[in-house]
């Protein structure tokens, strides 16, 4: 029987599943749980070391021998700290050490209460990963305990250190088996032809596979994830995700409901944005894409010929709604017309609204999704090109980031698209916020402000709309204008 702690089950389980085989013991009450798990599981051989300094010793030299990961277990408090020497030492000769350090539940950490020291992060620099685990009370707790694991556990050539909080009782082993839990594999960067194959073999044998692009985003898809609804024969089976932030709750969520992913970045990062990742591909995103891509040609795919059809349909239906006056109607103007120009939108309601019109990929500062410094981003752009660059932006990020403009550095290539609708419109969708009084004054920041004394102080060329022909003319301006200042549209609208 194991222990009845479920971060603990959880990680032993992802032990095994990686390949640990052996684990050096130190006594203690507080890890007793996991020392627990650790005799019980019959993939790990067990070896018990009552000093701390020497069992991190002992571990080092299993590793040298058998040039696998081995890890060492202790207690809280000191006891981790008396690990120190080992771990140092291991850093420097690349071994992967994993150190699990039992601790007490945070809320007590600087207490005055026993062995309550802060463990995380405690042995700094000298190991590649620290996670501390939490004590899973829902699944989105308990998918990221695992997550926190296989990241550790992914790691191959330096020490890494688990910290595992455990609440009393710690002496009830109630649990008959390990859990069936889920390991993320790592491939590395060598974007080698047995690398695509394999990628590309699982795509196309794969029932219902698809390929998702973070920013810039498959274009549409939330619309047609919309107009899946409940369907389950559209959930893929199978994704594979190149790219970056994805801006839609909605495509998330559905894309939550497919069996695996695979994604491919840069850095063999686990970014577990659907919580379903079951391998990271470090390499070129674009590589990948470009070879599944090529394989479709070469043979299509049922269920992605199913999916473009949907595209399709949700294009046609986007472009047969004529918007009233509003944000959403200079956006599709603006995209109906801009053609291959550059084009960077700002945070919240714009670059939603990209996602609806855009048809050629756009820039957005999605990385953490701050309003600060979408006019600057698009403005440092513009100075290092001689193409038109526009910027896309609300009221609010362009009213905080109005700095931008006053740089003598830009030029008559940088042209601005405000969509002033006096406030943050995006807080507007959020249900049940319409309730507090503080809304329109203190969170959607009411405002009456205009961009025309910022653009006159600024030598910006300036022009508003206030209805439909308006809208439309002043967006003809900013795309065939030829000038020496940046241009700036301001769309008045209340919605």
């Amino acid at each position: 029987m194991y222990s009845n702690k479920e971060n603990v089950n959880i990680l032993t389980a992802l032990l095994v599943a990686h390949g640990i085989r052996h684990a050096v013991l130190c006594p203690g009450s507080r890890n007793s749980p996991i020392v627990h798990n650790l005799n019980e599981c019959p993939d790990i051989r067990c070896y018990p070391v009552t000093d701390e300094r020497s069992a991190g010793f002992y571990a080092l030299g299993m590793t040298q021998a058998t040039g696998q990961p081995v890890a060492v277990c202790v207690t809280s408090g000191t006891a981790l700290l008396n690990l120190a020497p080992a771990v140092a030492e291991a850093y420097y000769q690349h071994r992967p050490l994993v150190v699990i350090s039992a601790d007490r539940p945070p809320q007590w950490i600087d207490q005055l209460d026993g062995q309550t020291l802060p463990q995380p992060d405690a042995l700094g620099r000298f190991v590649r990963k620290a996670v501390s685990l939490p004590e899973p009370h829902d699944e989105e707790s308990r998918w990221y305990c695992n997550r926190l694991v296989n990241e550790a556990l992914m790691e191959k050539y330096a020490p890494v250190h688990i910290n595992v909080p455990i609440s009393e009782p710690f002496f009830l082993f109630s649990t008959p088996e390990l859990p069936q839990e889920r390991k993320i594999d790592f491939m590395p960067a060598d974007m080698s032809s047995v690398t695509l194959d394999r990628v590309c073999r699982m795509f196309m044998q794969s029932a219902r596979p698809m390929l998702i692009s973070g920013q810039p985003m498959n274009p549409l898809l939330e619309e047609a994830v919309l107009m899946v609804k409940d369907d389950e024969s559209y959930v893929p089976d199978f994704v594979l995700y190149t790219g970056d932030s994805i801006v839609s709750k909605h495509v998330k969520r559905f894309l939550r409901k497919a069996r695996e992913t695979w994604a491919v970045n840069w850095t063999g990062e686990v970014n577990d944005t659907f919580m379903n990742l079951t391998h990271v591909i470090q390499g070129d995103p674009e590589v990948v894409a470009d070879m599944v891509r090529f394989n479709l040609e070469e043979m299509s795919h049922p269920f992605v010929q199913r999916w473009e059809a949907l595209l399709v349909q949700a294009r046609q239906q986007v472009e047969a709604v004529e918007p009233p006056y509003s944000q959403a109607a200079a956006v599709k103007y603006f995209e109906a017309h801009r053609g291959a120009h550059v084009a960077h939108y700002a945070n919240s309601t714009a670059i939603r609204l990209a996602n609806i019109y855009a048809r050629t990929p756009v820039f957005c500062n999605r990385g953490v999704n701050g309003i600060e410094g979408s006019l600057s981003t698009a403005a440092g752009f513009s100075c290092v090109t001689d193409e038109k660059v526009f910027c896309v932006i609300g009221d609010l990020s362009f009213f905080y980031d109005q700095n931008a403009l006053w740089n003598q550095n830009l030029r008559g290539n940088f042209r601005i698209l405000l969509i002033n609708n006096g406030g943050g419109g995006i807080f507007s969708h959020l249900k049940g916020l319409e309730q507090s009084p503080a809304c329109s004054k203190f969170v959607a920041a009411e405002h009456h402000a205009s961009a025309e004394g910022i653009c006159q102080q600024n030598h910006v060329s300036y022009l508003k709309a206030t209805n439909m022909e308006e809208m439309q003319r002043g967006i003809d301006w900013l795309l065939q204008t030829e000038s020496e200042h940046p241009l700036l549209l301001e769309v008045l609208t209340t919605i």
